[in-house]
């Protein structure tokens, strides 16, 4: 399996800044992507940045501009600059990974989630 360990997190005034990483390890034959999904109280889980292997980008309409998804260690750890932080960010912030355990094998990895609140 893979281990997704995630750091980061924590509590900020609104137009603050806060930054996540995340870090894979274990079977790993061939990472497609990783990302960064966050989930608030009585909402959905949704996408807020993905980075591939190849080193394209996908952000959520509610943050570009405001938040900065990049890798290092080839695909093996991503990090998520968010800057200009609204209350509205306010969630549990996950770390995802997809790729291949072995040939064929396709699988979905979550880390265990970070708090951001951002209030005044």
């Amino acid at each position: 399996q893979v281990q997704l360990v995630e750091s980061g997190g924590g509590l900020v005034q609104p137009g603050g800044s806060l930054s996540l990483s995340c870090t894979a390890s274990g079977s790993i034959f061939r990472v497609v992507a990783m990302g960064w999904y966050r989930q608030a109280p009585g909402k959905e889980r949704e996408l807020v940045a993905s980075i591939n292997a190849g080193g394209g980008t996908d952000y959520a309409d509610s943050v570009k501009g405001r938040f900065t998804i990049s890798k290092s260690n080839g695909l093996n750890t991503v990090h998520l600059q968010m800057n200009s932080l609204k209350p509205d960010d306010t969630a549990v912030y996950y770390c995802n990974w997809r790729g291949y355990i072995d040939v064929g094998h396709w699988d979905d990895y979550w880390g265990q989630g970070a708090q951001v609140t951002v209030s005044s």
